[in-house]
């Protein structure tokens, strides 16, 4: 129990095998709301200990050793859960020797024919390589020791299987066509000695240009750290050569394990990191999309999208580096700098040139933002953002900036339910500063905003005032309605007139208002004998009528005619212009069985588009419920009602 491994190892060791019972119960396979949620949890718990998610590899790599024992499709999932999730994550560690074998492993159960035809191939070359491989190491030992370097170690080696038939599907070529299939490694004592030797090897086999790499002076984010070269060997074949000192190997074979350092605190030894290590940056990036990205499926496919890519290191003006998913333009850079600097944003340099904002950077550009106040972000950023922080922070400043019109609408919304008569006071009452305490907003003023950009419902805010208002409340609150949305209640016999006090009249639904079940509505004693008009309050066409053509109305609650007829309602959406927006907009209405009579769609260079849409709903509540699921939906700025009615 964790009680007696507490008692016998102490409570550290047991925090960390709880940690790793925990990681032990989730189920990666499914891309369900809940396993992202788990998902989520997971890389949370890893950035607070990162020690946790080490046991947790170690555990998943014995298990891979140990596959053959299960069936084929457990061999599979497993294998694919590997590949994609904690091979990546071993190299995020910068644990090489352990994403090697899970690389190579997963690959055996993943692809059998591939995994055992390379591992054939490679075998076959083996003989000729090692002779390969032994003539180049006496040629370097002999003029490293010339100019007295002192070689700790020099060995070759094949790639990993995985490793080269990634490469093979890459470039699109046969095992035959792959020269590369060897590597070089050579360890010496100091960095000096690293620069000492790759002049050497330079002067002694030509260097294949492009083909160098310096992670000693511009480390990977997981602190990998040696001199990449590839140079056309004794035969004519390309053969690549890392250079490192000993601190450095171990490193790049067990990562961060190799960085924790140990203090003795009061007779206890504790592993703790130093705080260097402490700022790996892709850690603090799991922190900082757990703060931009409320949505947990969101949140992986973010992980997934960007943590496992390569990376590319920029330069600030003042020689500070800084790391950005490759594809990153000067508009990522500027809000991984801070999110005022992307905010106010008006261009870039790069390499001491003005550069446009969508110039994808490259390893060693040296970026300058230029700022202005009164500059803003662009809708059209979004098109070419590559980190989910800048585009996160973009959408956030949209919504900040729609502040007051959010506050407008959501202040409209509850004049509908609690009258307008009286409101401003109302708003300031204390009841109304408990509605927002349960609601969990911090002020009267943020629940209106939120209200009216639908991160909470009317019926929500509703069913909190009679808690707040209503002693003894009975159990006919309003429901806080979910997908998909609730149908109109159809109780009894359907009737001729829906609406009471036309009673043997003619009467026909006014077009300029659209007026639904369950909307305050009056009728206009029409000219011409074709009976009553039916408006919606406020209707801006009742404005001119005298008051004798008015005549009182309201639907019949006992013969809601919401369960057999529609009526045509006109909304507009104001969405970020991305491929596929209209298309999911559409889908989510008919995922809720709504009717779409006729539709349109503006568009403009670094305009939001504009989405017309005439639907046909059965009452105010499901429109409510309609316009609520497409307002909370990814890339929608704003939606809205089209219609005469005043307030």
């Amino acid at each position: 129990t964790l009680e007696q491994i507490e008692e016998n190892f102490g409570e550290e060791v047991r925090h960390l095998v709880e940690g790793v019972t925990k990681l032990s119960k989730f189920n990666f396979s499914s891309k369900t709301e809940h396993q992202a949620e788990n998902f989520r949890r997971m890389f949370l718990a890893m950035a607070k200990d990162i020690r946790v998610i080490v046991v947790k590899l170690a555990d998943r790599l014995h298990n891979m050793r140990t596959l053959e024992h299960l069936k084929p499709e457990k061999q599979k999932r497993i294998a694919r859960e590997t590949k994609e999730i904690f091979a990546p994550l071993a190299n995020r560690l910068g644990i090489w020797r352990v994403k090697w074998e899970l690389e190579d492993l997963s690959f055996k159960y993943l692809e059998p024919e591939a995994y055992r035809e390379i591992q054939t191939l490679v075998a076959e070359k083996r003989s000729d390589r090692e002779i390969r491989l032994e003539n180049i190491k006496k040629t370097l030992r002999e003029r490293l020791k010339k100019i007295g370097i002192q070689v700790v170690e020099l060995q070759g080696r094949p790639k990993h299987l995985y490793g080269i038939y990634h490469k093979m599907q890459r470039q699109q070529k046969g095992f035959n066509q792959i020269y590369d299939i060897a590597a070089l490694r050579i360890i010496v004592q100091t960095n000096e000695d690293c620069y000492r030797a790759l002049a050497v090897i330079h002067d002694a086999f030509k260097p294949i240009p492009g083909r160098f790499k310096d992670y000693i002076g511009l480390p990977k984010p997981n602190r990998y750290q040696s001199l990449h070269t590839t140079v056309v060997g004794l035969t004519g074949r390309p053969l690549e050569v890392q250079i490192r000192t000993l601190e450095m190997h171990h490193v790049a074979e067990y990562g961060i394990a190799a960085h924790w350092k140990y203090k003795e605190t009061g007779g206890s030894h504790q592993t703790v990191m130093s705080e260097e290590d402490e700022k790996f940056t892709w850690l603090r990036q799991l922190l900082e999309w757990q703060r931009d990205l409320q949505d947990a499926q969101e949140y992986v496919d973010t992980l997934k999208d960007n943590l496992f890519d390569d990376d590319v290191y920029v330069f600030t003006p003042q020689g500070d580096v800084v790391a950005l998913a490759r594809g990153a333009t000067p508009v990522d850079f500027a809000y991984r700098i801070h999110t005022e600097v992307g905010n106010h944003m008006k261009g870039a340099r790069i390499n001491e040139k003005w550069s446009v904002l969508d110039t994808p950077l490259h390893n060693g550009d040296i970026v300058e933002i230029i700022t202005q106040k009164n500059c803003h972000p662009s809708l059209d950023w979004l098109n070419f953002v590559v980190t989910p922080s800048a585009r996160n922070r973009i959408r956030q400043w949209y919504k900040r900036s729609r502040r007051e019109e959010n506050v407008s609408r959501g202040r409209e919304m509850l004049e509908k339910e609690l009258g307008k008569s009286g409101l401003d006071a109302l708003l300031k009452s204390d009841p109304m500063h408990k509605v927002a305490e349960k609601c969990n907003y911090q002020s009267v003023e943020d629940l209106l905003a939120a209200l009216g950009h639908g991160e909470i419902t009317i019926n929500q805010v509703m069913k909190r005032w009679r808690e707040v208002t209503v002693k003894n409340q009975d159990s006919e609150s309003s429901e806080v309605f979910s997908n998909p949305c609730p149908p109109a209640s159809c109780p009894g016999k359907q009737s001729k007139s829906p609406i009471m006090g036309v009673e043997g009249l003619l009467y026909n639904i006014a077009g300029c208002c659209h007026p639904l079940p369950g909307e305050p509505i009056i009728g206009i004693v029409t000219r011409g004998a074709r009976g009553i008009s039916i408006h919606r309050q406020g209707c801006s066409n009742i404005e001119s009528i005298p008051g004798d053509r008015l005549v009182p109305v309201r639907w019949n609650p006992a013969e809601n005619p919401g369960c057999m007829t529609t009526y045509p309602v006109d909304i507009s959406i104001e969405a970020l212009d991305r491929v596929g927006v209209f298309k999911d907009i559409l889908s989510r209405l008919s995922d809720n069985n709504i009717n779409v009579r006729n539709a349109g769609v503006k568009t403009g260079r670094n305009k939001p588009a504009i989405i017309s849409l005439r639907i046909d709903i059965r009452d105010r509540q499901q429109l409510e419920c309609v316009i609520s699921q497409i307002r909370n939906m990814s890339d929608i700025l704003n939606i809205h009602r089209v219609n005469s009615v005043d307030h």
